[in-house]
């Protein structure tokens, strides 16, 4: 098996769990490059890590032994990213979103089937073990047919989070709560449910954050199968909840706390599946173990190698971006959305 040549563009918040995977599989990569518009950002890079800092984005895009990117940049940037990796022949790992609007990243998707090149998403929460065993439950047909399901993200983000310049707005993030933060959560919630039909939702921003987009959402999903459901999403509840989904089946419900899962089945079965504790919720976003981004990641590798679509694909990465968008339209136009 080929060892990956892998350069990083992007070297802010989203670098820690990616660098930590990276370096956790020496025989599959090796980092050749990193990179970001930021001199000073460089230079202090280079100061705490012996890998290689490329002077520009080009000296990447121009390297032929580099097979792979991934692109740790804000949404702003990703389109543009992407195809230009595109171009260049490249893989590419993408940090979530795909980009603010699912039309853009319909694009990069475009781009990166015409090169034939793999391009997954971080959208890592499908990884985490509990969410695993809870997809192979609910696959198994043990739970027979969902009734009800339920997705709460209440967390905390501080004045500090939000201080950043272009923090929390829409010119830089696209959105707020739910393409920043709940993502992760919606991501995996749709992904064991199936797919929902039509939402009803309610979205503000509190006045709390001087920022453009929503902190506080509520909305209630109407799910292909005809089961109903609720999502509650914000970063205004101090100090930051573990996220939690609820399935509600006809033979058994499951609970997912973060990591912990419990499955409570009619026949009188109770399964536990204590996980790592989620701290990522309050003040540090950043407070998580990295191993989920790793089994990502490995899967990404994976796929290049055995020349199969990544799980967590640009166009499967789409999938979430239409249910974010169908909430932020039934919000603004006061209406339910139906979601294609």
């Amino acid at each position: 098996m080929a060892k990956h040549r892998v350069g990083i563009i992007g070297l802010g918040m989203a670098l820690k769990p990616h660098l930590q995977s990276l370096t956790e599989l020496p025989q599959r990569v090796e980092i050749a490059a990193c990179f970001t518009p930021s001199a000073e950002r460089r230079a202090a890079f280079a100061a705490a890590h012996r890998h290689p800092v490329a002077g520009s984005l080009d000296e990447i895009l121009n390297d032929n032994s580099i097979d792979v990117v991934f692109v740790l940049t804000p949404p702003m940037s990703h389109l543009d990213l992407v195809e230009r990796c595109a171009k260049a022949g490249k893989h590419v790992l993408l940090e979530k979103p795909i980009d603010f609007t699912s039309a853009r990243g319909e694009q990069q998707v475009a781009a990166m089937e015409k090169a034939g090149r793999k391009f997954a998403v971080m959208l890592q929460h499908r990884f985490r073990d509990a969410s695993r065993k809870l997809r192979a439950a609910m696959l198994s047909g043990e739970f027979g047919e969902l009734v009800s399901a339920s997705a709460s993200i209440r967390w905390w983000r501080t004045p500090d989070y939000f201080a950043q310049p272009g923090r929390g707005m829409k010119a830089r993030d696209g959105g707020g709560v739910l393409i920043t933060q709940a993502i992760h959560t919606l991501d995996l919630f749709q992904s064991l449910t199936g797919p929902i039909a039509k939402v009803t939702a309610f979205a503000k921003t509190s006045p709390l954050r001087r920022i453009d987009t929503e902190d506080i959402v509520a909305g209630a999903a109407e799910f292909r199968n005809g089961a109903i459901g609720t999502i509650d999403a914000t970063t205004v509840s101090y100090p930051g909840f573990p996220e939690k989904l609820e399935l509600a089946c006809t033979d058994a419900v499951a609970v997912l706390n973060a990591e912990t899962l419990d499955i409570y089945f009619k026949d009188g079965r109770h399964v536990h599946h204590e996980g790592a504790a989620s701290r990522s919720g309050g003040a540090d976003p950043m407070a998580f173990p990295n191993d989920a981004h790793k089994g990502l990641i490995v899967d990404f590798l994976d796929a290049i190698d055995g020349d199969r679509e990544p799980e967590v694909s640009g166009r499967e990465s789409l999938k979430v971006m239409r249910l974010i968008e169908a909430m932020l339209m039934s919000a603004e136009q006061g209406r339910p959305v139906a979601i294609q």
